[in-house]
């Protein structure tokens, strides 16, 4: 089970101007086969079907905890889309067409289907599917999995910073490649721990420091390149620590074990959309809905 907090891994920045087609590119970091979706589905039900759970608890722990922390960078990416789509048409009557700016964009589903947040989809509007999900139930194969995988979303991620300076979207992935480092590196030692072969030789792939990106180089500052969390504040996943240790291999200071979650930032409150009827309750219908609420409560 997930304990779910009211906070984003990290604070964004609103936008002071919509980005659309921005959005479309970002989408291939949420539900491309190297996305998030992918990310998150490719370590969940590796975790939920790990054998031998007990007798290898250090494993099962990272894949376990760093799943948890994918649904958080789903949360993220997805936010990031809804942020740059915001503002992209205006209120009015239906007769003057005030989605009349969305009709040459790239994905028009964003406006048809999702009433301008993200899709479950990648940036061509493919849908994702569980085809994208890897669980062979051999320790050794999974974990050289999820560090290609790791490897290709650090990729994806430099390509899409590379093809938009949207504010936004630069610091959702400056912070996403720290921690995308932070998971190749973990399963790098996994690797090496299971079968002696030094993994981290090969980093970073590509071949490019995060040092280059702007909005990288507050995360690193930060420490945040050193630090695996748990995600749990009853004491669980802590044997990551038998994986986690040593020193990074960015700056060569100490790694930490973190009990529970990094500290957060505010969810974005989206607007209303009175031109895609969401959310579709009026000031007379929430009126009404309060009375219900508290006539049920017996007020």
């Amino acid at each position: 089970m997930i304990t779910r907090i009211n906070k984003l891994a990290i604070e964004l920045p609103m936008p002071k101007e919509p980005d659309p087609n921005g959005a479309a590119a970002v989408q291939e970091l949420l539900g491309g086969r190297f996305g998030e979706m992918s990310t998150l589905n490719n370590y969940m039900f590796q975790s939920f079907s790990f054998r031998g759970k007990k007798k290898l608890k250090p494993f099962y722990d990272l894949v376990a905890s760093i799943t948890a922390e994918e649904f958080g960078h789903v949360e993220l990416v997805t936010n990031t889309i809804n942020l740059m789509i915001q503002g992209t048409t205006f209120q009015g009557d239906p007769d003057i067409a005030p989605m009349q700016n969305a009709k040459d964009l790239r994905n028009s589903q964003h406006y048809i289907v999702t009433a301008q947040t993200a899709l479950v989809a990648d940036s061509m509007g493919k849908p994702w599917n569980g085809d994208n999900v890897f669980n062979s139930g051999n320790l050794i194969l999974d974990l050289l999995h999820n560090f290609f995988l790791e490897c290709g979303a650090r990729t994806h991620k430099m390509r899409v910073y590379e093809m938009t300076n949207n504010p936004v979207a630069r610091e959702m992935i400056g912070y996403l490649l720290v921690r995308g480092g932070v998971h190749i590196t973990a399963y790098a030692k996994a690797l090496e721990i299971a079968t002696g072969v030094d993994m981290t030789k090969m980093l970073p792939i590509p071949n490019l420091d995060n040092n280059v990106f702007d909005t990288t180089r507050k995360y690193e500052a930060m420490g945040i390149h050193r630090k695996l969390y748990t995600w749990n504040f009853e004491g669980e996943y802590k044997d990551i620590s038998k994986i986690w240790k040593g020193v990074s291999p960015i700056d060569g200071q100490p790694l930490e074990v973190i009990e529970g979650t990094p500290e957060g930032g505010p969810i974005p409150e989206l607007d209303e959309l009175p031109e895609e009827f969401a959310p579709g309750i009026s000031r007379e219908d929430f009126e009404e809905i309060l009375k219900r609420l508290q006539r049920s409560a017996g007020l």
